[in-house]
């Protein structure tokens, strides 16, 4: 079991409303090694995601958003 929980930040290039946030949040939480999923409605262009590393890559986060329709990348790597 592995006990590692690292943080990185997705910005997201277009401008979203709060329930396309909502569902993007939604959709990164249903992977297996995310622990938390959040933006702040003051930064709606930067979600922070709590994961670990050993149960999924970071790269996911990026594909996830893109299958969205949206245009992010990662911050903090």
């Amino acid at each position: 079991m592995s006990d590692k929980m690292v943080d990185i930040t997705l910005h997201i290039d277009e401008n979203t409303n709060h329930a396309d946030r909502e569902s993007l949040r939604d959709d990164l939480l249903h992977n297996v090694g995310v622990m938390a999923a959040d933006y702040d409605e003051k930064t709606p262009h930067l979600m922070t995601i709590a994961y670990d590393p050993d149960k999924i890559n970071s790269s996911r986060f990026v594909r996830i958003a893109e299958n969205k329709g949206l245009h992010a990348e990662l911050i903090g790597l």
